[in-house]
């Protein structure tokens, strides 16, 4: 039997519902966060109110159905940089990356070698497996974005070819933490494939991308790939996205080469679906399941369970129901300091996914 229709060992009926990532943080958390970078706050006090904060946050995936949860990312700055926490050689002056709404995010940039990560993912899995009753999954930066923090004027004595040798291992090493401490699934997050399209329309960035990501998933046996899925969207950031403007259809293709088992794709907030979904029945492999945006994140209504069973079946035209599941076009809350989204919208959102993808399964059987 698939891994993938397993829970605890037991059948899981119906098409898989997974969350993408990260959830709202409570505003203490952000403050108490912004109080302990600033040595206002001890680390016994930090930790407590890390577990207590994701002990809420999964006891309210669970109380909303999800049959997989997530930390919700609460103890993470953010899905791209925890693992340069405490790093001593990178700076500030990053990629830059705007967003529709006019504001920007900067990456950091590496300023000598080696590089080396500071966090791995897989050490979130330990405090949020606690609290959990059902399988947890864990995401992990990809590393195709963490290749844009080798500066382009390059850096003495550890050149770009020796820097993305290192970025391999450990990026290698990241998913495989997640692995070692109990992880369902992990989720590889590639928003900057569609940017990528954006930054250079002749494909050749994207292939970079995609080629580096493939180096890493060659570490892993077929069977560990099909527990590897790729989350890829326009960017999800204070209600605005980065590259919302670049056409899925240049994007899809390409994607659903990288040899991993499961995608976890922004759909609900496309302005052509179906045009995006027919390529995607066009392309897609035989050993992979394609989990359909069916939440748009960055609209503050909270969709009805019959607008997501609605979205579900029009993506059953093109997908075939063994290979669909269904998730949110993005996480909720990226950056620890977004807060764009209430913890109470987001967990509705949940709600309806949960609900509407089992609408939509009654339907189609």
């Amino acid at each position: 039997m698939n891994h993938q229709s397993i829970v605890n060992d037991q059948p899981l009926a119906g098409i898989p519902s997974e969350p993408v990532g990260s959830v709202p943080r409570p505003l203490k958390l952000q403050e108490a966060m912004q109080a302990y970078s600033q040595g206002e706050m001890t680390s016994e006090a930090m930790e407590a109110l890390f577990d207590e904060v994701v002990s809420d946050t999964i006891a309210k995936f669970e109380a909303a159905g999800s049959p997989v949860v997530s930390d919700g990312e609460q103890t993470k700055s953010s899905f791209a940089t925890y693992p340069l926490d405490g790093l001593d050689n990178i700076s500030a002056e990053g990629v830059v990356i705007p967003f529709d709404d006019g504001h920007t995010r900067q990456l950091p940039c590496l300023t000598q070698g080696p590089f080396k990560y500071a966090t791995y993912a897989g050490s979130y899995l330990p405090r949020a497996k606690k609290f959990a009753t059902r399988p947890v999954k864990q995401a992990v930066i990809s590393a195709s974005a963490m290749s844009l923090l080798y500066p382009e004027q390059g850096i003495a004595d550890y050149s770009r070819e020796q820097f993305l040798a290192d970025l391999v291992q450990e990026a290698v090493t990241d998913i495989r933490s997640c692995f070692d401490n109990g992880a369902y699934q992990v989720q590889v997050d590639f928003t900057e494939g569609r940017l990528a399209l954006k930054l250079d329309p002749s494909k050749q960035l994207l292939q970079q991308f995609i080629d580096i990501n493939n180096e890493v998933f060659a570490h892993f046996s077929e069977e560990e790939r099909q527990r590897i899925g790729v989350h890829t969207c326009p960017g999800g950031d204070h209600d605005s996205c980065h590259s919302a403007d670049v056409d899925y259809v240049d994007l899809i293709p390409m994607l659903l080469t990288l040899n991993a088992g499961n995608f976890y794709m922004q759909m609900a907030s496309e302005i052509d679906p179906e045009k995006s979904l027919k390529i995607i029945g066009e392309h897609l492999g035989a050993n992979q399941r394609i989990y359909i945006g069916v939440i748009d994140v960055i609209n503050e209504t909270v969709e009805s369970a019959e607008t997501v069973r609605d979205r579900v079946l029009q993506a059953a035209k093109y997908i075939p129901l063994k290979q669909l599941g269904t998730t949110d076009d993005c996480g909720f809350s990226p950056f620890s300091d977004d807060i764009a989204t209430s913890r109470e919208t987001a967990f509705s959102k949940i709600a309806a996914r949960i609900q509407g993808t089992q609408l939509a399964y009654e339907q189609l059987i």
